[in-house]
């Protein structure tokens, strides 16, 4: 049986190699990584698969800025371990993020990945037309879904992020004396 939860702090380490596996090459090169760089997930809306206590997928979502004055969500990685795929569990991970999002009053979520995948959860093209990321990204994967009507209508510009700061990790006053003395 596979568990649907909010994403923990000790799921890092296992997220990051599932993400290697699943986007073998420089997948921190991407447009969408650089968004998301330095930033913390949205509130409520980075989700873990487990089954048997390992973790088996993982999706987040962060906030950003979808043209001028206009908040979104950034959707991504979505990633399911090769060992579990080809059972749904992306599908329940999508629907999960977006019925999170919805119900935590979000209006749109946007995303770079594969049109015919997304496109069966309301993902259009045509609501990101007037949207481009701050980097090179492929016109025809990049998509938007508005949780509410109109949330994305007449939006235009630059998709910048917004969200938290990730916290910077600052080493105890201990630990730097350690150091300087070795």
């Amino acid at each position: 049986m596979i568990e649907i939860r909010a994403e923990f702090p000790h799921d890092v380490p296992a997220r990051e190699r599932l993400l290697d596996v699943c986007f073998p090459g420089n997948r921190r090169a991407k447009t969408s990584e650089r968004v998301r760089e330095g930033r913390l997930p949205a509130r409520g809306l980075a989700f873990a698969a487990t089954r048997r206590g390992r973790l088996v997928g993982t999706l987040r979502l962060w906030h950003v800025e979808a043209g001028e004055g206009r908040a979104a969500l950034l959707l991504g990685p979505l990633a399911v371990d090769p060992s579990v795929q080809g059972q749904g569990l992306g599908s329940v991970l999508m629907q999960a993020a977006i019925g999170r999002a919805e119900s935590l009053g979000h209006g749109a979520i946007l995303l770079v990945g594969d049109a015919p995948y997304y496109t069966r959860f309301g993902f259009s093209g045509d609501l990101a037309a007037g949207l481009a990321m701050p980097g090179p990204f492929e016109r025809d994967r990049f998509l938007g879904l508005e949780l509410r009507a109109g949330a994305l209508t007449g939006a235009e510009g630059v998709v910048r992020p917004t969200g938290l700061p990730e916290p910077v990790a600052v080493p105890a006053a201990g630990a730097v004396a350690r150091r300087q003395a070795a």
